[in-house]
């Protein structure tokens, strides 16, 4: 017994020692992308492209840098209704999303002001989760954490913000 604790013991070390060699700036660029993927597919429920493209792909990206798309007629009805944002006037609010789901996002995948990016989508994330989906907690709180993470540690190696800085001194 005491042969499989030492075991077990052993084997929790490797893991612990292996984890800790986890590139940080790997961490940050997959809750840079994690983040904006969840962002602009958000912001791609609430336009019409001219032309039908597949997520996350260079086709629907061009489309939207060259305002090849209009804002669905869906999204108004949500800001309207669903969306219940106080203080902004729904048509208001409806743009206001979504110019930072199709532009944070970017700021975040190329690494560029992420700090300010994350921040930005932590505000847009308390907005959601006290106004809009108050059930969805578990999910904001991932979200939340990501976030925090990228706000705290920058956007690390891997990244534009990186190559300014290193510029910088």
């Amino acid at each position: 017994m005491i042969h499989k604790l030492d075991k077990t013991i052993h084997y929790g070390k490797k893991t612990i020692q292996m984890a800790g060699c986890i590139p940080e700036s790997m961490i940050l660029l997959l809750a840079r992308l994690g983040m904006g993927g969840i962002f602009w597919r958000s912001g791609m429920t609430k336009i019409t492209l001219e032309q039908d493209a597949a997520n996350f792909t260079l086709d629907q990206f061009l489309q939207v840098i060259t305002l090849k798309w209009q804002v669905s007629d869906f999204t108004y009805v949500l800001f309207e209704g669903d969306y219940d944002v106080p203080v902004l006037p729904p048509e208001l609010a409806a743009h206001m999303a979504l110019l930072a789901e199709l532009t944070l996002p970017v700021l975040l995948l190329i690494g560029l002001a992420s700090r300010l990016s994350a921040l930005a989508m932590l505000g847009m994330t308390a907005v959601i989760q006290t106004f809009v989906y108050p059930g969805l907690w578990p999910d904001h709180s991932l979200w939340a954490a990501a976030l925090l993470l990228l706000i705290a540690k920058g956007s690390g190696k891997i990244s534009v913000d990186h190559l300014i800085a290193r510029k910088l001194k």
